[in-house]
């Protein structure tokens, strides 16, 4: 049997939706943010890095009259630019002074608690020991605190061989979309090896990425294939895949139902589809239904593993819409 020229699945087959899954309150905000910002001062708005790593949230801000760009020099002096929800360095922000930018900061509130925990430690003369991938653009924010007392730590390898003067004062931080299982490591090396080591009074790993990868744990055992939607330059997409992988089931990360091919589903009965926080939930929706439209008899059902009640609110400039 044939629909549109491919092939229908027999295999009975269950569609499992993993809840929370998407959308996290801080990507949320950083694009009302710029949502708002175009109703109130009009195109062009300008925004410093992708606002959140999702192509598609990109494209259609970008149709909207948003242009994105890697550095402040590209952007014309006074006009309106958005700090995405990463967060930039200090050196950042001057620079925007400099060129008389009016600036919205759509920095995740998360990610400037790790900001701020980084210049509190600073400012008392601690080496700062930041976990996280040094390519990532919210370490390359939090590193530009204290550029002369952070140390960023990637792995496990890392934290073993790395070498302090015996009379530092040692406090750590971590990156907010890590893997918590990953972090959870590096911690426990820099705590064996820096017994007196200080940390954020809770993990920066934030409340998304953990709900999410709890969920993805959960759904993990439950299906034999989990589709993770998101963006190759997402992290917390990319620790989602690891976790699934990590509990032993196969998983593939897809932008949108476009990389989603028959031969993924092949031998599955039952399949789960979580999505990094900064996916938009019709991308999910458009892969189910192209899943259903090649096997119509297909179940789909929610595993809600909690309720997210978070929402931050907008900066003073915008308010009043």
């Amino acid at each position: 049997m044939e629909k549109s020229g491919v092939k229908l699945i027999e295999e009975p087959l269950e569609v499992v939706l993993a809840s929370p899954r998407g959308f996290c309150a801080g990507v949320d905000r950083a694009i009302t943010i710029v949502e708002k910002a175009l109703e109130k001062f009009g195109p062009p708005i300008y925004v410093r890095h992708e606002i959140v790593h999702n192509l598609h949230v990109v494209s259609r801000l970008r149709e909207k009259g948003v242009i994105f760009v890697e550095q402040l020099d590209q952007v014309p002096e006074g006009a309106h630019a958005i700090f995405s929800a990463h967060g930039v360095s200090p050196q950042v922000r001057e620079h925007a002074i400099e060129r008389k930018l009016e600036v919205l900061d759509a920095t995740c509130p998360l990610v400037t608690k790790v900001h701020v925990e980084a210049k509190r430690y600073a400012e008392k003369e601690f080496i700062i020991l930041l976990i996280g991938h040094r390519e990532h653009v919210e370490v390359e924010g939090t590193f530009g605190e204290a550029p002369d007392q952070i140390i960023i730590v990637g792995t496990v390898e890392e934290a073993e061989n790395l070498e302090l003067p015996k009379s530092c004062r040692v406090a750590y931080l971590t990156q907010t979309t890590l893997s918590l299982d990953d972090t959870a490591g590096i911690i426990a090396i820099l705590r064996r090896r820096f017994p007196e080591i200080e940390g954020p009074a809770k993990d920066d790993i934030c409340y998304a990425t953990q709900n999410r990868q709890n969920a993805v744990k959960k759904l993990a055992v439950e299906v034999e294939l989990v589709l993770v939607v998101g963006a190759q330059n997402s992290s917390n997409t990319l620790r989602l895949v690891e976790v699934a992988e990590n509990s032993g089931t196969r998983a593939i990360r897809i932008q949108s139902s476009s990389e989603l091919e028959p031969a993924f589903l092949e031998g599955c009965s039952r399949i789960g589809i979580t999505a990094g926080a900064s996916a938009p939930e019709d991308i999910v929706q458009g892969i189910v239904e192209k899943i259903c439209q090649w096997k119509p008899e297909c179940r789909v059902r929610e595993l809600k593993l909690t309720e997210e009640q978070v929402s931050f609110g907008l900066p003073l400039q915008l308010k009043s819409l």
